[in-house]
């Protein structure tokens, strides 16, 4: 059944400034009465929605910025950062918009726009992206033109900058190497851009910064989402299938703890939140300083910060089997990973098993093929196994750790499959292409490929299905052996697309808070 939306002033207002049904083409010009409207109110909902360029001033800002609200005739609305800085505007040293989460879409203009966030071009190899995404350079520059109103370097070149703007107001690197982990492939370089681009020097506005305290020599860093985000549960989530050795969930500082390997540094990350400033605060090990920017998007993903709850809960809300749920679970997330290939191994490790069953396992294989690795936190102690360490080992061994030699067989096969470069999707794939790519591995069904594509790929409108606590969360009194099948499950969920991986998170939160899957 299909229910027609109704809308207040200010969810009119969000349609308006593409919030929840942003434009095909993201440099189309903004609805600049709704969008001062949300500036005037400092909605959190519309952060990273649209940035406000002040032409008194020549800065952009935040919608969420605590400064006296511009005259709206001072005002120009950008749908990203970049057109705002293409248009000369610097960015504001108060509300800094490096800190804003992204707005981002299922296409692939926004797909690519993750990558290059992530460090894609800064070794400068356009034709390298290009050719990830199955596209020729040319109609790759093309593409982001329509979306973003910028190329391809011009969107890099904004990334670079506004990193390396947070490094300086958050960290005390030394200038060299800020300039290296922020992309740029000269000291000279960064400072020449910087100072066209933002009309002063890096120092200045290093010596302007109030920085967080910090702990020993590590890099204190801060990632901004839109509320409401409840960090209880995502804990709650993560403990029960944290990887023993690898990751932990540190209850008595309320905070998610693990290993790192990035090609061959090696690491440690610990996240907290800070929920009266709507941020999570990284703290990372320095010798992973050349990867920050892979490394903050990776964590971006994991705790699913980009999400916007306004625009998933206005959608569920229309069940009211979930609308039961969201009064008491606002601002759930999707728990993600670090690593697509270990949650993957891990979600093998689950399968016919229970939660507490597989994370014996997982942690079992850690010591088996992990690699050691000393950090200053207790339970982290281990990296977890290479793909090619696992592949090359044999199903005895692995079943030794107490698998089925079927199971262990999988998991050979999965490790074969990520060494050949099986897990890296082309951006432009769509959630049916990543299941049945995925279903390709020998051993992987369609449950076990949708958790991955839920948790892992981060395909919002993934859903397993065939998961048995889900069957049993949306089924009502009259369902036969209190569970719907798994076709009726998934006619139930039609009208919870695109969300639907939402949807599934609050149905096993439904559960009593019992761990299913």
């Amino acid at each position: 059944m299909h229910v027609r939306k109704r809308l207040d002033a200010n969810q009119a207002a969000a349609y308006k400034c593409g919030m929840e049904k942003p434009s095909t083409n993201a440099s189309a010009p903004l609805d600049s009465e709704a969008c001062y409207r949300a500036l005037s109110a400092r909605d959190t909902r519309f952060d990273g929605v649209f940035f406000t360029g002040v032409k008194s001033t020549g800065i952009y800002c935040r919608p969420v910025c605590t400064v006296k609200t511009p005259r709206a005739s001072s005002c120009t609305f950008f749908p990203n950062a970049a057109l705002a800085e293409a248009a000369g505007y610097r960015p504001c040293l108060r509300c800094r918009p490096e800190l804003a989460p992204y707005a981002l879409q299922q296409n692939l203009a926004y797909a690519v726009w993750q990558r290059i966030a992530a460090g894609a071009l800064n070794g400068g190899d356009l034709e390298g992206l290009a050719a990830q995404v199955g596209l020729s350079s040319r109609q790759l520059r093309r593409v982001l033109l329509q979306h973003f109103g910028v190329t391809p370097v011009e969107l890099a070149q904004t990334q670079r900058l506004l990193f390396a703007k947070k490094l300086l107001q958050e960290t005390d690197l030394p200038m060299t190497e800020l300039a290296f982990a922020a992309g740029f492939g000269s000291l000279r370089r960064f400072n020449a851009l910087f100072d066209q681009r933002y009309g002063m020097a890096p120092t200045a506005v290093r010596r302007q910064a109030k920085k967080e305290a910090k702990s020993g020599d590590a890099l204190v860093l801060r990632l901004a989402y839109r509320p409401p985000f409840d960090w209880g549960e995502m804990l709650r989530y993560l403990a029960g299938r944290a990887i023993p050795g690898v990751e932990a969930v540190l209850a008595d500082e309320a905070a998610y703890a693990r290993s790192v390997r990035i090609g061959d540094a090696e690491g440690w990350l610990r996240v907290r939140h800070l929920g009266a400033k709507m941020q999570l605060e990284l703290e990372v090990a320095p010798q992973l300083a050349p990867h920050l920017m892979f490394l903050l998007s990776q964590v971006r993903t994991q705790f699913d910060l980009d999400a916007n709850p306004a625009a998933i809960d206005a959608h569920l809300m229309h069940d009211p089997l979930l609308a039961a749920q969201l009064k008491i679970a606002s601002g759930l997330r999707v728990p993600g990973t670090f690593s697509v290939f270990e949650l993957a191994v891990r979600a093998v490790l689950g399968q016919q098993v229970s939660v507490a069953g597989a994370t014996t396992l997982s942690g079992r294989l850690v010591q088996r093929f992990g690699a050691a690795f000393g950090t200053p936190i207790a339970a982290v102690t281990h990296h977890f196994p290479l793909a090619e360490v696992l592949a090359a080992a044999s199903c005895a061994d692995i079943a030794h750790i107490g698998l089925p030699a079927s199971r262990a067989g999988t998991i050979v096969n999965l490790a074969q499959f990520a060494a050949a470069g099986g897990m890296n999707l082309n951006p432009a794939c769509n959630l049916q292409q990543a299941v049945e790519q995925l279903k390709s591995v020998r051993g992987i069904g369609e449950w076990t490929a949708q958790y991955i594509a839920l948790r892992a790929l981060r395909f919002p409108d993934a859903f397993p299905a065939g998961d048995l606590g889900l069957q049993k969360a949306a089924a009502d009194t009259t369902a036969p052996n209190g569970r719907l099948t798994e076709k009726q499950l998934l006619a139930r969920a039609a009208d919870w697309s695109p969300w639907r991986g939402y949807a599934a998170l609050l149905l096993w939160n439904s559960l009593s808070n019992k761990v299913t899957a």
